[in-house]
């Protein structure tokens, strides 16, 4: 598997399967065929607008997670990262919530969430966003600790 694969115009696999976490413990974060077609998808609906729109190079913090790394981490067993739907990411020099703000308002997403943001602290917390196949829920959250509201709160 070339980890220099492109999954879009601007994110190759390597970026959307890395992890320090899985490095560090020998876990084989591989996914398989149906997987990356998954995160094509996300590069392209999600990842590359947000690009576009903010016309700022960013690398995804986490993107697919095999169930074994994504227990190693802590999170739960229906994560959408297992299913590589789902992307963690920060946009350098923008707002976590600006960046929230604007996909909530311009894209079609399953669950968007402003994850550990802290109002006043820009570069705090990180935007999770995930798209399916089917039906999009167009949930928003804000999750901070074991705090979980509807929309974003900043």
């Amino acid at each position: 598997m070339d980890l220099r694969t492109k999954l879009s115009p601007h994110f190759t696999l390597g970026e959307l399967i890395h992890s320090d976490t899985a490095v560090a413990r020998g876990i084989d974060n591989t996914p398989p065929d149906e997987v990356i077609e998954r995160l094509k998808i996300v590069c392209c609906r999600i990842l590359e607008p947000v690009r576009d729109h903010f016309g700022k190079p960013f690398t995804p913090n986490s993107g697919y997670r095999c169930p074994e790394l994504n227990k190693a981490i802590g999170s739960g067993n229906t994560s959408q990262h297992i299913r590589g739907e789902a992307v963690d990411f920060e946009v350098p020099s923008i707002s976590n919530y600006d960046l929230a703000t604007w996909i909530s308002t311009n894209l079609i997403y399953d669950q968007l969430i402003l994850e550990n943001y802290t109002p006043g602290i820009p570069s705090s917390g990180w935007v999770h966003c995930s798209i399916v196949s089917g039906k999009n829920r167009m949930q928003c959250l804000t999750i901070k600790g074991k705090s979980r509201q509807v929309g974003l709160i900043a």
